[in-house]
């Protein structure tokens, strides 16, 4: 690669709803930036470069249609992204990369999805078993926390006003507690509003600061609910972009499976990142 070729990399800015990503087709592995941790933080940084909650790398598979690297915003790879998925799935129809149902490799385990307009359903992997009941002191009160990994960790809280929880500084403080480390948690802050709708904020892990919206964490929230017997599929989960979500989810022999997120894409825009950007 040249070095005038270097400083060009071409992406796509997406949102899921509130969740945005930048997307780099690195199929050939010809991506050559140096450090990739301190290239994301420095590309994710808002005002100063592209600004985002984390970017995906599109890589060769011989297991699926592709495989992706993703990188929180301070750098750190992830396991899993809901959102993330089903931004990824429209760029990969979009670019040609795969048909409108496909299949991708991540740390979590293969992940599915099919492409209706702007329009994605993700079949996430199964999750942990829920672990209700974990009482724990953070931010100078109690909570009682619902624990299930959904490809990365999340700590469920149910609240009787979302609008008066502090979610940035509840949410930090369960996120390091000495409970769930040492990877910490994702913190998740849930009201149920019916038998098949909620509404949700979320502390995100890597990010360090309330999203407007967080795909693993809805799904967390909403079998988190139906452990209790609160919801039954599919749920509806407001979240704080304004958008509504819709998680789909089956018991089978005792467990959570068939698990699905759907709701709408955007594109943001096409662009080329010069070297000022991250350097």
């Amino acid at each position: 690669m040249s070095d005038k070729e270097s400083k060009m990399i071409e992406f796509y800015k997406m949102s899921g709803s509130g969740n945005d990503f930048i997307i780099i087709d690195n199929r050939d592995l010809s991506l050559n930036v140096g450090d990739i941790s301190k290239f994301v933080r420095k590309v994710c940084r808002h005002k100063i470069s592209v600004g985002a909650d984390g970017l995906f790398l599109i890589e060769p598979s011989d297991r699926a249609d592709f495989k992706w690297q993703f990188f929180n915003s301070d750098g750190s790879s992830a396991e899993m992204c809901g959102n993330g998925s089903r931004c990824v799935a429209r760029y990969a129809y979009l670019k040609g990369i795969a048909g409108k149902k496909m299949s991708w490799e991540t740390i979590a385990g293969i992940i599915s999805a099919e492409v209706e307009g702007d329009v994605v359903k993700v079949k996430l992997t199964n999750p942990s078993a829920v672990q209700l009941g974990i009482e724990i002191d953070a931010a100078g009160r109690q909570f009682s926390l619902d624990k299930v990994d959904t490809g990365v960790p999340h700590a469920v809280a149910f609240v009787d006003n979302l609008d008066t929880c502090d979610v940035f500084q509840c949410g930090r403080h369960i996120r390091h507690h000495e409970h769930f480390q040492p990877k910490g948690t994702n913190a998740d802050f849930a009201t149920v509003i019916d038998l098949h709708k909620i509404r949700l904020r979320t502390y995100e892990r890597g990010v360090e600061d309330e999203t407007l919206a967080c795909g693993t964490g809805m799904v967390a929230a909403v079998l988190a609910a139906a452990e209790r017997g609160f919801v039954e599929s599919p749920v509806d989960v407001l979240v704080q972009s304004g958008e509504t979500l819709r998680i789909y989810f089956e018991r089978k022999n005792g467990h959570w499976q068939e698990i699905y997120l759907e709701g709408k894409v955007k594109i943001v825009y096409q662009g080329f990142l010069f070297a000022e950007a991250y350097k």
